[in-house]
């Protein structure tokens, strides 16, 4: 079953994964999710793969993987930064 996870989420729907979960086990463990990105989607297995670290000790560090691999397109349009107004 696919579930489609907003970044803002992620920690979350990472919560219930054994850890601490090697690279490969976290590929296969996030297969079912999708992340929303603000301009389009991706699985998280597919950020994951890109990921260099091979063991996450709790959800905070894979969300945080996760999130240093994302594609510019994941969080706006570039320039754009949070508080600008």
């Amino acid at each position: 079953m696919t579930e489609r996870v907003k970044l803002k989420d992620l920690e979350d729907a990472l919560e219930g994964l054994p850890y601490p979960l090697s690279k490969q086990n976290a590929v296969a463990e996030v297969e079912g999710i999708v992340l929303v990105y603000a301009d389009g989607e991706e699985t998280a297995a597919d950020v994951v793969e890109r990921i260099e670290e091979e063991v996450f000790d709790d959800p905070a560090s894979l969300a945080a993987s996760i999130r240093n691999n994302l594609p510019t397109e994941a969080v706006g349009e570039p320039g754009q930064s949070e508080g600008e107004g």
